[in-house]
């Protein structure tokens, strides 16, 4: 399946993290014609305004990056709005894509959708083979019924869609609000803060043992375009480095890139989440693709962007 630069192209979600960078991605590929909504503009738990939509607005392509994401403190105080919203936003934007002539619509997973005890490397056959991880159960099984669905459209009525399962992602666009940011990206907040106000200490949640895999977002949305040039349907396809770090690890790496000589305080009261997640990539790497920021520079690019927005408050 080719892109065209003539397609009409919806990006939903594209100002958050990822539909941003994959906005960023296709207008620097020479894409113009996109389509893009705020949510005062297109309620997209609202069924009749998303079908309004599709008829009038008519999308070649479909890049459904909106979702409502947060931190772990997040998803474990609102899990029924974690599962419910999550739902009903995909629901409306795949069965109007399909309804609607939407000739390949792509959507993003995570990687909290295998089990909480996945062997590792996480394999995409490892779906649904195990719990999940409690503390982000809601948004997990939201994520695995819009595969699901898109693995049941294309199977009962031939419906394109590329189904992507990042790794714990940060970079440009992330939230910087305790409550939404990511982990890289809240512990950036936390260092920067810190040295700003000439704080003693950084407290970090947990105790530093669990393992991440982290990828810049510039990397999903180029891992995006390439998927979507060259294939036409896919269930399931890992995006990531396939490496891991510790969380220990991550502070270490951030607090000597803020320059921060203040001591840390490991919270080990509050939960470390799933101990490993990282994902076999072989799949990716088969079919030609390999993101290309490697994580000390994410990290500088990341302290940068934040100082710079602290500047500008």
């Amino acid at each position: 399946m080719s892109l065209h630069k003539k397609d009409r192209i919806y990006v939903s979600g594209h100002t958050g993290m990822v539909g941003s960078a994959i906005v960023r991605m296709l207008q620097m590929k020479g894409f113009r014609n996109l389509i893009l909504t705020d949510r005062e503009e297109l309620d997209l738990l609202d069924s009749n305004a998303v079908k309004q939509f599709f008829f009038a607005c008519r999308p070649d392509i479909v890049i459904l990056a909106a979702a409502k994401v947060g931190g772990i403190q997040a998803n474990i105080s609102s899990p029924v709005e974690f599962l419910l919203n999550n739902l009903t936003i995909q629901n409306n934007v795949i069965s109007h894509s399909y309804l609607h002539g939407v000739r390949e619509l792509l959507f993003f997973g995570s990687s909290c959708i295998y089990p909480k005890n996945c062997s590792q490397p996480m394999k995409e056959e490892h779906l649904l083979h195990g719990e999940l991880e409690p503390t982000n159960e809601g948004y997990a099984l939201a994520k695995i019924s819009g595969l699901k669905l898109l693995e049941y459209y294309h199977k009962q009525y031939g419906f394109n869609s590329i189904s992507l399962i990042p790794c714990n992602l940060y970079g440009t666009n992330d939230s910087f609000n305790p409550e939404h940011a990511h982990v890289l990206s809240s512990l950036v907040k936390k260092f920067v803060d810190a040295k700003c106000d000439k704080l003693g200490q950084v407290e970090i949640w947990g105790t530093g043992v669990a393992k991440r895999e982290f990828m810049h977002v510039d990397d999903l949305a180029a891992a995006a375009l390439y998927f979507m040039e060259n294939y036409n349907h896919s269930p399931l396809i890992n995006i990531g480095w396939g490496e891991e770090v510790s969380i220990k690890q991550l502070v270490n790496l951030i607090q000597t890139e803020v320059s921060f000589e203040g001591e840390i305080i490991w919270n080990s009261s509050k939960p470390d989440g799933m101990l490993r997640k990282c994902m076999d990539v072989s799949k990716m790497r088969n079919a030609g693709f390999k993101p290309e920021i490697v994580l000390k520079d994410g990290i500088r690019r990341t302290i940068s962007e934040y100082e710079n927005l602290t500047r500008m408050l």
